[in-house]
């Protein structure tokens, strides 16, 4: 069985809501934490984006759960050997209990110095370049790199956690999957995809542990969920490479409108029935995921707690897959995925 995790939004939530949040997450029974890095939020509606370095500041004092950024782009906002200072002193604040989840970004946050926004498959080799720019600074040996994409001249972290802090690595599709598998202490993805999840194994990824999340809006009257759904997060349903390229919040405000309610009632839980937020995530399980998060959308958190820690988590438990009660394969709900492009 799975671990559960709360993943929290810093586009919709204040630096102090996080932290309260990740300490109802606690009490609940979520067993770790998922943390945005954004420069923007997905559209003005949203509202927030908070600098997640100092947030995780924050939790490390509040919580004692493992947090991991999802995701983190190392590309062009930040340069590498300043996420690996970032990222080791989260995980010395944090005791060992940090991951760094990174991905190749989107336009909306990473053009935002004016620096051009490179093709995926540029992405892809980017990121490739700067996992070893940070593994290298992770030794604590002073390091010089002169590469295709990153030059670092005589740097050396001083403060550093007692381990090496695992990278996970985002993907959405089979190029990026087999790079994850190759590069990766483990994968995240939005899909609760069983053939994901093989690509990743048979291309290296062996046991490395495999995460996913889901939104999900609670509320004891459905309809007004789904309005809550469309109204902030109608982004999660644009298609393909859509996300990555668009460059600003009113840009994603435009495409929404394409968005229908109706698509975000199929595709995300919304309201008060157990069963339904309980199939969803189940999904990931029955796909081989170790690890699977879910974020409520919407200000009503302290409800969505309390269901949780009395109503979904219980039944999450204690599920058994139907493959393994009918002995037929469980189907999964194609429109629940987070679009990607490789």
């Amino acid at each position: 069985m799975p671990d559960f995790g709360y993943f929290l939004s810093c586009e919709e939530h204040t630096p102090a809501e996080l932290v309260d949040q990740a300490r109802m997450a606690e009490q609940a029974g979520f067993d770790s934490l998922w943390i945005s890095d954004h420069y923007h939020p997905w559209n003005d509606r949203q509202g927030q984006s908070a600098f997640v370095w100092n947030v995780i500041g924050a939790l490390s004092q509040a919580v004692s759960l493992p947090v991991e950024t999802a995701v983190t782009c190392p590309l062009i906002r930040t340069h590498p050997a300043v996420i690996a200072q970032a990222a080791a002193t989260s995980a010395a604040q944090l005791g060992g209990r940090f991951r760094l989840g990174v991905g190749t970004g989107e336009a909306l946050n990473e053009h935002v110095l004016g620096t051009a926004w490179p093709e995926a498959s540029v992405r892809l080799e980017m990121l490739e370049e700067a996992l070893q720019i940070i593994r290298q600074l992770f030794t604590g040996e002073q390091t010089s790199h002169h590469g295709k994409h990153y030059t670092v001249q005589n740097a050396r972290l001083y403060t550093l956690p007692d381990e090496q802090v695992p990278i996970d690595v985002s993907a959405f599709g089979p190029q990026a999957a087999e790079t994850a598998a190759r590069i990766g202490d483990g994968l995240i993805t939005m899909m609760p995809d069983p053939a994901q999840v093989e690509r990743f194994r048979r291309g290296g990824g062996g046991a490395k542990p495999v995460q996913g999340g889901l939104k999900v809006c609670w509320g004891s009257d459905r309809q007004e969920a789904v309005r809550t759904a469309h109204r902030l997060w109608a982004n999660e349903q644009l298609p393909g490479e859509l996300p990555q390229i668009l460059p600003t919040p009113h840009h994603f405000e435009q495409a929404s409108e394409l968005v229908t309610e109706d698509q975000v009632a199929s595709a995300v839980p919304c309201g008060d029935d157990p069963d339904a937020h309980t199939e969803a995530l189940a999904a990931f399980v029955d796909a081989g995921f170790d690890t699977v998060y879910v974020n409520q959308i919407g200000k009503d958190q302290r409800g969505f707690f309390d269901f949780y820690r009395t109503k979904v988590l219980p039944q999450l438990r204690g599920w058994r897959s139907p493959k393994h009660r009918t002995g037929g394969e469980r189907p999964w709900n194609e429109q629940q995925r987070r679009p990607g492009s490789l």
